[in-house]
């Protein structure tokens, strides 16, 4: 089994496969993902290199000892599957999927998380921004131009990896809903609440 520097979240595997969440737990639940590329010990998490193919899981036996620095020699190999009647050239996906996974592992690396800074919220590097922050208000429609406006220490590449990083990592629970309406003209930025004891 791959390093666990090199296991997924659902999530993550869903981000970097560009598939539904949904998929991704049904690949694991119906037993199409080998067990070998699959860990449940600490939630479930998948081997990075079966993300690049899980459509595919036919082409396990090449991916089970993936490592991150392998992805050229990866490239290198033959990826035309022939199944039956059914001839599928793979490496495009694997192509768009390594270049995913290398923004993914970029965006892992931007951001961090210390009780020191903020509670604990993950904040991109360097800085007190919330990535949480920055994915909402891009979801409620601020333009990339907007948010490094507010945010005049990202940059437009550290604001697509804070945004990709909160879309790999999901935050549990609910949304708590607004108590009023904004109003009309107005964006919202963040929300804080105070923590329950």
């Amino acid at each position: 089994m791959a390093a666990a520097s090199e296991m997924l979240s659902t999530a993550e595997a869903a981000v970097v496969s560009r598939v539904a969440l949904r998929d991704v737990n049904r690949v694991i639940d119906e037993r199409i993902l080998p067990e070998s590329l699959v860990s449940h010990g600490d939630g479930r998490r998948i081997s990075a290199g079966a993300s690049a193919l899980i459509a595919f899981y036919w082409a396990e036996p090449r991916l089970r000892d993936w490592q991150r620095h392998m992805s050229a020699e990866l490239l290198s190999f033959d990826w035309i599957v022939s199944h039956d009647f059914l001839k599928i050239d793979l490496r495009p996906f694997l192509e768009r999927s390594i270049g995913r996974l290398e923004r993914l592992m970029a965006a892992r690396e931007l951001v961090c998380t210390s009780a020191d800074v903020m509670g604990g919220v993950p904040v991109v590097r360097g800085t007190r921004i919330p990535v949480y922050d920055v994915a909402s208000a891009k979801a409620a429609g601020a333009s990339d131009k907007e948010l490094l406006e507010d945010y005049p220490s990202l940059t437009p590449e550290t604001l697509e990896l804070a945004i990709l990083y909160a879309e790999a990592n999901p935050r549990r629970g609910r949304p708590r809903p607004l108590a009023t309406a904004l109003p009309e003209g107005t964006r919202q930025l963040s929300v804080r609440h105070a923590r329950r004891r």
